[in-house]
């Protein structure tokens, strides 16, 4: 297991406008199997859905951690894509585990002709959207995260993650 950047925090930015919530950003990469995606990039992937500030771990692991950490906190006995575990919202911060499990998003990827970055980043998107309280239980519920996960990965320039035809 690698664990990149033991205090890797993000600074503040220098104006107004462009200021995002701050994040600090733990990623440990335990699967060797597939090429990761850096730090930067889900740096930027989840700052793009960050509201508040944010202490964030990231781990990225083989199906074997995955499947029994899914077994474990959710009991369902197979590896799932990604996993969420929010922390409570404590003095507006989010905090939360990710865990991207990297051999099944790079299968789904490969079956749904997607790229394995844009794949990544649609589900790191995905869990920050989770971690700060959004759900998909209800259909309008589903539709509301959907159209809020289109527009922010449009805003970081991948496509549609829901469109068959997306790449």
């Amino acid at each position: 297991m690698r664990d990149r950047g033991p205090s890797d925090t993000a600074r503040p930015a220098l104006s107004r406008r462009s200021r995002k919530p701050r994040l600090r950003l733990h990623l440990q990469v335990a699967s060797r199997a597939f090429r990761a995606p850096t730090s930067v990039q889900i740096r930027r992937w989840a700052r793009s859905a960050l509201k508040r500030p944010g202490e964030i771990t990231v781990r990225i692991v083989g199906a074997a951690e995955a499947r029994q950490l899914n077994r474990r906190y959710r009991g369902r006995d197979y590896a799932a894509n990604v996993l969420s575990f929010p922390y409570a919202l404590s003095r507006g911060l989010v905090q939360g585990d990710i865990v991207l499990c990297a051999p099944v998003i790079a299968r789904e990827a490969r079956a749904q002709s997607k790229t394995l970055e844009a794949h990544f980043a649609h589900l790191t998107v995905h869990a920050l959207l989770h971690l700060q309280g959004l759900r998909h239980f209800r259909r309008r519920d589903a539709a509301q995260m959907e159209a809020l996960e289109k527009r922010l990965l449009a805003k970081l320039g991948y496509p549609d993650p829901y469109d068959d035809d997306s790449g």
